[in-house]
């Protein structure tokens, strides 16, 4: 068996792990690795700090589904539980198409709660639950900042020529969240159950 002598003196075997490694960082956040997809450089860093903040919004907004999810309450509990359920798996997958993104033109995705806590610019919620009118309204001002963010980022990627990103901002991304504006502001629109004359 092959072993070898650490500075500590103790002999080690090669198939143990090295624990408790802490190492320099190989990227900083800054800086942009050089890859051959034929764009240059700089647009990559646009793109990458366009993305980086959406993606900020979009985690955030995924963890608000979440919240409602659990905490939503009344008579259209049912509906509601499954539909913010439904919609936070949905944003979840674009969460990694951008994540992903960020990675492929060279940059470094944020991933950590504190980060997305610095970054996002969805108003924080109350710890407590809401009510669902106030939760519906949450959730529709919520989309109404990461759907700026994705029609800035498209007119962007498309002067930076950038076009993966801008095909999965609009194809992928853009059009499901005014999908679900659309179910989200259905529930708050004030039609009666019966009508004028009493009749179901």
């Amino acid at each position: 068996m092959t072993t070898r002598t650490h500075t500590t003196g103790k002999t080690a075997f090669e198939g143990q792990p090295r624990l408790k490694q802490r190492m320099y960082e190989i990227q900083t956040p800054q800086q942009v690795r050089q890859l051959p997809i034929e764009l240059p450089e700089e647009a990559r860093k646009q793109s990458i700090n366009m993305l980086n903040q959406l993606l900020a919004d979009t985690i955030t907004l995924y963890h608000l589904y979440k919240k409602h999810h659990w905490q939503v309450a009344g008579p259209t509990f049912y509906q509601l539980h499954l539909l913010f359920d439904k919609h936070a798996e949905e944003i979840l997958q674009t969460v990694d198409l951008i994540g992903e993104r960020i990675q492929m033109l060279g940059g470094v995705a944020l991933g950590m709660p504190f980060e997305v806590v610095e970054r996002t610019r969805i108003e924080r919620p109350p710890s407590g639950a809401e009510s669902v009118p106030s939760m519906l309204a949450r959730l529709l001002e919520a989309h109404r900042t990461v759907i700026q963010g994705l029609r800035q980022g498209i007119e962007l990627t498309e002067q930076l020529k950038d076009y993966g990103t801008n095909d999965m901002l609009m194809s992928d991304i853009l059009r499901m969240h005014e999908m679900h504006v659309w179910f989200i502001s259905q529930h708050l629109v004030d039609t009666p159950l019966m009508s004028e004359d009493g009749m179901a």
